[in-house]
């Protein structure tokens, strides 16, 4: 069964790139013919899989770049399919029909609830963990009962596990996994880290023995530096720890050495800190880091920016309360005059409760440099009135349509931010290039 499996995965996906689709579907027709199959695969090299709420796309990515750079033969889902039989299909497409991976390395980005379903069955030598915060309680439930899935497979894990030292429900790991390996990453206090905030809904009691935490510092949300009030549990300490940060210039040291960062936001420098932490682990110099940030690409619609003669658009993607309050930051700072076009949609992958945009902090954007907000998608009059309840005194309205809504954000002498959920992200990119003529 294990040949007909990998025989059916190449099949479909070869049949599925000659109609120009991809995605997981091979991988589902494999698992019906050997529902074993991961466990049956040969690999040479390390085998990385990274997880987390927030960042583990370009975080991945950005790991597979450094390997590859660093002369590795590496595959990974670098499109994203995270799931079980996304996993299944990159591996399979890339493998013998005896089952041997044709590769020197393997990085994967794990959804949360799919670590159960990898680690186990797959000889990984180096788990890496980006951060917990709620989201999609719909279909991850509520933290707590995300965080035990991990834990339940971390007892019988003998390898390298990479930790965010700064966020407490990622440390907690590490009390499960007494065979592992922990390395922990970071960053220092700065000139941004606050001593308290209203952002931390998580991260407020101790894992070890339910006392509340204490913070020297926040760096965003609950992610900071923390101590148990009762207890040893604490921030542990870096082995790669991020200084002197400047979000104005997107730069940093670590070791002594100045780095620039790819991406715009605090929460997207963790992202670095776990590749340099990568980097040290397997002995990869700085400079070929250096080089993974300076060509790292720009995930659609993570600060896209879309720019035609005089009219510039930036495109973010928001999926839940911490990565929206981090977009909201980056427009904040931004004090020319602008419209708002927010796209809500509840499908599957978005999240079917929206509740979450009532703990998203929208109020940033209630300025006098804001001079509209126009809502959409599925779920626009939801939005519309959480921007209602929020204060705005400025012009509210709801289209239809993603069409009529950027139509009618670029149709103004402002700059557009257009912001948008997982299912409406593609759509509304699409049409921005459409109505920007790009």
């Amino acid at each position: 069964m294990q040949t007909l499996a990998i025989l059916a995965a190449k099949v479909s996906s070869l049949l599925l790139k000659c109609i120009g689709r991809g995605g997981s579907l091979p991988g589902s027709i494999a698992l019906k013919f050997d529902n074993n199959i991961l466990n049956k695969l040969e690999f040479t090299g390390p085998v990385i899989l990274v997880t987390g709420t927030n960042g583990k796309t370009s975080t991945a990515n950005m790991i597979t770049d450094l390997l590859a750079n660093a002369g590795y033969n590496v595959i990974s889902n670098r499109k994203g399919d995270n799931l079980k039989a996304g996993i299944v299909t990159t591996l399979l497409t890339h493998s013998s029909l005896s089952g041997r991976v044709n590769a020197t390395a393997c990085v994967l980005e794990v959804d949360e609830l799919n670590i159960r379903h990898i680690l186990p069955n797959i000889p990984v030598t180096c788990l890496i963990v980006n951060n917990f915060f709620r989201d999609q309680l719909d279909r991850a439930k509520e933290m707590e009962q995300l965080i035990e899935s991990i834990e339940s497979v971390l007892p019988n894990y003998h390898d390298d596990l990479i930790l965010n030292g700064n966020d407490p429900n990622v440390v907690r790991l590490a009390l499960k996994a007494k065979n592992a390996h922990v390395y922990y990453y970071g960053m220092d206090k700065n000139k941004y880290s606050v001593a308290s905030t209203n952002e931390a809904s998580e991260g407020k009691f101790c894992p070890k023995c339910g006392a509340r935490l204490k913070y020297d510092f926040y760096q965003y949300s609950h992610i900071g530096q923390f101590s148990c009030s009762k207890c040893d549990f604490k921030t542990p300490n870096l082995d790669v720890c991020i200084e002197d940060v400047d979000l104005t210039k997107q730069s940093f040291t670590c070791d002594g050495i100045y780095y620039r960062q790819p991406y715009m936001g605090m929460y997207s420098m963790y992202n670095c800190a776990a590749v340099l932490m990568v980097a040290k682990y397997l002995n990869i110099n700085s400079d070929i880091v250096k080089k993974v940030f300076e060509h790292a690409p720009q995930p659609a619609g993570r600060n896209e920016s879309f720019q035609k003669d005089d009219k510039t658009c930036i495109l973010n993607l928001v999926k839940n309360p911490t990565g929206a309050n981090e977009v909201m930051k980056v427009i904040e700072k931004d004090e020319d005059d602008k419209v708002i076009c927010i796209v809500l949609n509840d499908r599957e992958q978005d999240g079917t409760d929206v509740s979450w945009i009532y703990d998203t902090f929208f109020e940033k954007l209630m300025n006098d440099h804001t001079k509209r907000i126009i809502c959409t998608g599925l779920r626009g009059y939801d939005m519309a009135l959480r921007i209602y309840y929020g204060g705005y005194e400025g012009e509210i309205s709801v289209e239809d349509t993603i069409e009529q809504a950027i139509h009618s954000s670029l149709n103004t002498p402002y700059k557009v931010y257009a912001i948008a959920t997982y299912t409406a992200l593609l759509p509304t990119r699409q049409t921005i290039i459409k109505e920007m003529n790009l």
